[in-house]
């Protein structure tokens, strides 16, 4: 887990890294009475540091309950703003500010706004992956975990706004057979897989299932014999008698599917062009330097007005008590 290249690296901005960040970040966390919440996107040194790893709505219900005085989210800042929304007298860490999100950018607050104010009669059902802004405007809230669950709960008779995602939208469309009026956004990371090299790694390895998320494209989904979000893909690989998965997720996942199924192949499905654009760029923004600085310094730190917190909080509580 620990390399002497690790041990080596240091940030010149904020001075010298102690030679073992594993253990200097287990000492801080102790003093901080601190969480540590990772992502499975994250990279596998975080991963393995972390006292919590999840999907969204996991990630979720571990900052709802944990008694931590501090809660540091190796994740991207709309998963750490839904911590800070959860817990407002938390000092609520995030390696690195710019660890923003494609989606989430994708739903501007005015704009939506605007498109909400044209569906007056609409229940606002919003995907987890947006800012608390789009969070407050929202009716409940959602992740790929139980969007489905959620919708087939609401009244068949009213209308909804599904936002941000429109791949996800299309997919909780076809599970409940519901009429949804789609914001159009999406993953830059989820919308790059390749149909064709799916299909060309299928033919090269017939024994391989493909698994995807379903914030990928209807091009992809079709080739996939099982959809689920991430926690469901890793629960998945596991209980599945197949020795072999094409993955067309974030391929920060596989490290944990990896863990978990040491028996078994898993292959990150490619990108349609030969880049590292499967990886999402922003989840990476976050190091175990990053981390250790975060903590060492209690900085950076979500914060966001009372009055946008309580509004987005509403939608949270619905989320959480209608996954029970």
């Amino acid at each position: 887990m620990f390399t002497t290249a690790l041990a080596q690296r240091e940030n010149t901005q904020l001075g010298e890294l102690p030679l073992d960040l594993f253990a200097a970040i287990q000492s801080l966390k102790k003093e901080l009475n601190a969480v540590i919440l990772a992502h499975y996107y994250q990279e596998p040194d975080i991963q393995d540091i972390a006292d919590f790893i999840g999907d969204s709505l996991q990630l979720a219900r571990a900052a709802e309950k944990t008694n931590a005085d501090v809660i540091v989210f190796a994740g991207v800042h709309f998963m750490a703003e839904t911590a800070k929304i959860l817990n407002p007298d938390k000092l609520v860490l995030l390696p690195d500010l710019d660890a923003g999100c494609s989606l989430a950018d994708s739903c501007p607050p005015d704009e939506f706004a605007a498109f909400k104010a044209a569906h007056p009669d609409h229940l606002v059902v919003s995907y987890i992956n947006c800012s608390a802004d789009i969070k407050a405007m929202s009716d409940i809230i959602c992740t790929s975990s139980n969007a489905v669950k959620i919708v087939q709960q609401i009244p068949k008779e009213q209308p909804i706004i599904f936002a941000p995602d429109r791949n996800l939208g299309r997919y909780v469309m076809e599970q409940t057979g519901r009429d949804l009026v789609l914001w159009q956004g999406s993953c830059v990371v989820h919308e790059t897989f390749s149909e064709k090299k799916i299909v060309q790694l299928k033919i090269a390895h017939p024994e391989a299932e493909a698994i995807a998320h379903p914030e990928c494209e209807s091009s992809v989904l079709r080739h996939a014999s099982f959809i689920g979000s991430t926690a469901a893909l890793l629960k998945y690989c596991q209980s599945s008698p197949t020795k072999e998965f094409i993955v067309a997720t974030e391929p920060g996942i596989i490290h944990q599917m990896q863990k978990l199924a040491p028996d078994k192949r898993f292959i990150p499905a490619p990108p349609m062009n030969n880049c590292a654009c499967n990886e999402c760029p922003f989840m990476r923004l976050n190091t175990l330097e990053k981390l250790y600085w975060a903590m060492k310094n209690r900085t950076p730190e979500i914060t966001m007005s009372e009055d946008i917190r309580l509004a987005a909080l509403r939608p949270m509580q619905r989320m959480l008590e209608m996954s029970v």
